[in-house]
Formats: C-alpha cells, sequence, structure tokens
C-alpha cells in the first residue's frame, strides 16, 4: 500500500506565508533580514482584519516583541500599518492598500482595455499596445498585433526608454509636470537614432507639443523605420495611469496618416477612460 502524505490544512499553508525564515536561509537567499521580517508582518496582518495584539503578531511570525514593535514602528511611519490605541491592536495601513490597489488596477485595466485594443487594430490595420511607467521606463501590458506581415513586436513585459518612445513621451506629458521635470532632469537621454530628442530643452518642448494636441508621436526615436503614435488613459483624479498606442513602419504611418491615427488613439483612449471611471483633463487636447 502506498504511504497517504496528509496534505497542509489552509491554516498550515496561510502561516507559512509569514514564519519568518532562519539566519541561514535568509543568508543562502541572500534575503535583507529586516525587509523580511517586516514583510512578514504585513503578511500576518493582512489574514485578520479585525487587527493583532502586539504579542500576537510577534507569536504568528516568530519574532520577539521588542523587534516586532520595532519593524512595526517602522511600517506605521510609512502608513503601511496603523495602531488602534482603542483596542492595542495592529492593523494593514494605507499605504499598504495603496501598492495593492496599484496591481488590482493594472489587471483590471488590461481587461478592460483589450477589447476597445482589438477595436483600435481593426480601425487601423496595425498593432496596438498598452504601457505603464516604470523606474524610469515603460513596461508593456499587453499587445494586440495587425494582420500584416510587417508589424511591430513589443510583448507583454517589453520595456522603453521614456524619452524615445511613444507611450513613454505620452505619459511624461500628462503627468505631474514637476513629477515630469524631476524624471527628465534625471534620464539618460542618449539617442537611440538620430531622430532621438537627446537634451532636456527637445524633450520639454516636444511634451508641451504632446499636451496641446492630446497624442505623442515616436517618429523613428526609438529605431528606424518604426513609428508610433500614442496617447493617454487616465484615472478618476484625470491622472494618468496607461498610455495607448499604435506603432507600425514608416512604410504605412506616413506624415499624412499620423494626424488620422492620432486622432484614433486619443478617441480610444478616451473611451477606455470612461470606462474605468476616469476623466479626461481639459489640457489633454481634447
Amino acid at each position: 500500500m502506498d504511504a497517504i502524505t496528509k496534505s497542509p490544512t489552509e491554516d498550515e499553508e496561510r502561516r507559512s506565508e509569514f514564519q519568518v525564515p532562519s539566519k541561514e536561509v535568509l543568508r543562502a537567499s541572500g534575503q535583507v533580514q529586516s525587509l523580511s521580517r517586516a514583510l512578514k508582518l504585513l503578511n500576518a496582518l493582512s489574514h485578520h482584519p479585525q487587527g493583532l495584539s502586539l504579542s500576537e503578531v510577534a507569536h504568528e511570525v516568530g519574532l520577539p516583541t521588542s523587534t516586532a514593535h520595532r519593524l512595526l514602528t517602522t511600517l506605521q511611519n510609512e502608513r503601511y500599518v496603523r495602531f488602534d490605541t482603542e483596542r492595542s491592536a495592529w492593523l494593514i495601513g494605507v499605504q499598504a492598500f495603496r501598492v495593492g490597489s496599484a496591481f488590482v488596477r493594472s489587471r483590471d485595466l488590461v481587461a478592460t482595455a483589450r477589447p476597445y485594443m482589438r477595436r483600435l487594430m481593426e480601425q487601423s490595420g496595425e498593432t496596438v499596445n498598452l504601457a505603464i511607467a516604470d523606474r524610469g521606463e515603460v513596461v508593456y501590458l499587453a499587445q494586440v498585433e495587425c494582420h500584416k506581415m510587417m508589424r511591430a513586436i513589443a510583448g507583454p513585459g517589453g520595456r522603453a526608454r521614456l524619452h524615445c518612445s511613444g507611450v513613454g513621451k505620452a505619459i511624461l506629458a500628462f503627468m505631474d509636470e514637476n513629477d515630469a521635470r524631476r524624471i527628465v532632469s534625471g534620464l539618460d537621454l542618449r539617442r537611440e537614432t538620430p531622430n532621438t530628442r537627446d537634451s532636456v530643452a527637445a524633450l520639454e518642448a516636444d511634451l508641451a507639443t504632446v499636451r496641446t494636441r492630446g497624442y505623442a508621436i515616436d517618429d523613428e526615436e526609438t529605431a528606424i523605420g518604426l513609428r508610433c503614435v500614442a496617447s493617454i488613459v487616465f484615472d478618476e483624479h484625470s491622472e494618468a495611469i496607461a498610455a495607448l498606442s499604435i506603432s507600425g513602419p514608416t512604410a504605412r504611418i506616413t506624415d499624412q496618416r499620423i494626424p488620422v491615427l492620432g486622432e484614433a488613439v486619443k478617441a480610444i483612449a478616451a473611451e477606455i477612460t470612461g470606462e474605468l471611471g476616469g476623466r479626461v483633463p481639459a489640457r489633454s487636447g481634447a
């Protein structure tokens, strides 16, 4: 008879998520001990919406109460946890909610945008992309490829530079201007092609034009022979959360087609914005 292996209970599996690893495991994996412990505390509190006392949360993760208190205080200062003085309980804070909401928003964004992306691809005959900003670059979340043999490909997870991609320039143009200036000042504005904006003045002038007309153009700035036209999806606060783009070879995306494609991508981006409950700001050229 085969031996019967007992399956771990749901509670055992849950507890394994926030038990603090041993120092040997941390050392072997290269993890930062204090960060690992703090994240385990967050994981533990996430399973207890009513909160835990200091001794309870310390017991959950296997830490001394003094260590748990020090880490919780640090997390409280960053608003990842909060302390309910009336009940003497630690709970998840608003910043943890915001971080988690960012993932939910990106997941819902792709699901919501995909039918519109497909319609824009059929309407334009070109590949359509959806991207977000991440640490000085853009990351592509989704792509709907066109049916033509020659087409632009930037699959989900692919990255591009902010200053020379259509999606990147669209995001820069419609984010808070002070934030945009700070980001631009820290960018490596290296030239990918002779058309790349390689100075702060040139890039800022381009971004001003983007704000006026409502869409950005990558005119062979990332790669020779490739053009991209991009506009913005906004949230309920009229803040840019993603960029939608049409990309293809210069042989098809001609000077004459750019204004038509620009208006098309701007219109579809506005529809996605509305579907998500967002608002297009007046300064978007709409």
